[in-house]
């Protein structure tokens, strides 16, 4: 039965092509007017998932329902999708474009929205330029804008901030979250972590074709405890010592994994009798960590949730 509080409800899902399982048996419930964020490695199934939802592709079995219906036939105009693999019709005119996929997909004037989103992302001085004179940041913007002018009830945003400078960036965020307020369902995929935490609602992790994690960032970070120290000191050398699995250098911190049983404490003790320590905090492990526990090179048997 359909939860009418869920944009979205993938039900055992399996998707396969030729002989790789590019989609595993995945259920997933994306709550409605949230920012939902996929994330994973290379090939492990999070654009399969995403063109189901969107109805590009099809599962071999299970079911995709987007607000309670089945995905089947034609695509719904509640749905946009802006995949990575940008492209436009590089010979029209920026505007004339917009307006082209606003109305093409809405069946109504869009002018004068194509023009408030010119000026909100910067590109009114834009309207008349041809697409193919456009910086590759310049574009996806124009593709940005094309995918939300029809005021879909679930937009899709495939690696949305690839390429962008940092302003570029920001513009598209409080863009997002500004959809978000209105009520629009956001899901996204991002390799970077920083904008998986400080983004979205919730995170689904894929690996694999299969889910390893979904939740808030805070019920996943608490299935991990805090195993994770940042410390400063002195020369930034960490010392071999027992109960620490684990080191990674951020720089100016060095961020130490610690097994369990260790007492942070009693390491602190440890440091501070060998070399001098400027500053010392335990913490939960960051996404970066625990993504890179589950799906990096020295990844053992990943437990599937």
């Amino acid at each position: 039965m359909f939860d009418h509080a869920n944009a979205v409800e993938i039900s055992a899902v399996t998707k396969t092509f030729g002989t790789v399982a590019a989609v595993d048996n995945l259920s997933l419930a994306v709550p409605g007017g949230s920012v939902y964020g996929f994330i994973g490695p290379n090939g492990s199934g999070k654009t399969t998932t995403m063109r189901m939802i969107a109805g590009i592709f099809y599962p071999d079995s299970g079911t995709v329902r987007v607000f309670g219906r089945e995905v089947s036939g034609a695509r719904s105009d509640h749905v946009a999708y802006l995949p990575e693999e940008r492209g436009l019709i590089r010979k029209m005119q920026v505007q004339a474009l917009l307006e082209f996929h606003g109305e093409l997909r809405s069946g109504r004037n869009v002018t004068a929205e194509v023009q408030a989103w010119l000026a909100r992302l910067g590109l009114a001085h834009c309207a008349k330029q041809k697409v193919e004179t456009l910086s590759k940041g310049m574009s996806q913007k124009v593709q940005f804008i094309a995918t939300v002018v029809p005021q879909p009830k679930l937009l899709i945003l495939d690696e949305p901030f690839t390429g962008l400078d940092p302003v570029s960036a920001d513009q598209i965020r409080d863009a997002v979250f500004d959809l978000r307020r209105r009520g629009t369902t956001v899901i996204l995929s991002t390799h970077d972590m920083s904008v998986a935490e400080t983004m979205c609602d919730y995170i689904f992790m894929i690996f694999r074709g299969r889910k390893v994690l979904d939740g808030t960032l805070a019920a996943i970070q608490e299935q991990y405890g805090n195993d994770t120290i940042r410390v400063s000191i002195e020369d930034g050398a960490i010392p071999d010592l027992p109960g620490i699995e684990k080191v990674r250098d951020l720089g100016v911190v060095q961020e130490l994994r610690i097994s369990r049983g260790c007492d942070p404490q009693e390491l602190l003790r440890t440091l501070v009798a060998q070399t001098r320590v400027s500053s010392f905090s335990v913490m939960k492990p960051s996404l970066h960590d625990i993504f890179i526990r589950i799906a990096g090179p020295a990844a053992e048997e990943v437990k599937v949730a």
